[in-house]
């Protein structure tokens, strides 16, 4: 598998910053991930439990190996403070070779 067809771009919401770094910290240390972004707050609009809810937010954004999500998955449930917590991932079609070979290179597959 080429790293073009092994990098994924997992994504997940937190309640504040304090969680996002340790999130992010936790999984770059353990090289479950080569990078994680955290972004501004975001506002989040969803039904849970039969209510619509509304809720500030912190986005990561993380980039890791298709080989490592299960890996990767199992440690945001256990850091998570949600009860279910989003953990979505998209294939990445086209980057930087360069930058795609260091994702795979920062991660353990």
């Amino acid at each position: 598998m080429t790293p073009k067809e092994e990098i994924i771009i997992v994504f997940t919401h937190v309640p504040d910053m304090a969680c996002a770094e340790i999130l992010a910290h936790a999984l770059v240390s353990a090289q479950l991930a080569a990078c994680v972004n955290i972004s501004s707050p975001v506002k989040s609009v969803y039904r849970w439990q039969g209510q619509i809810e509304t809720a500030d937010e912190v986005k990561l954004t993380i980039k890791t190996t298709q080989q490592g999500y299960a890996a990767l998955a199992d440690k945001i449930r256990e850091l998570h403070p949600y009860e279910l917590p989003e953990i979505v991932a998209i294939h990445v079609n086209e980057g930087l070779p360069e930058y795609l070979r260091w994702v795979a290179a920062e991660t353990l597959a």
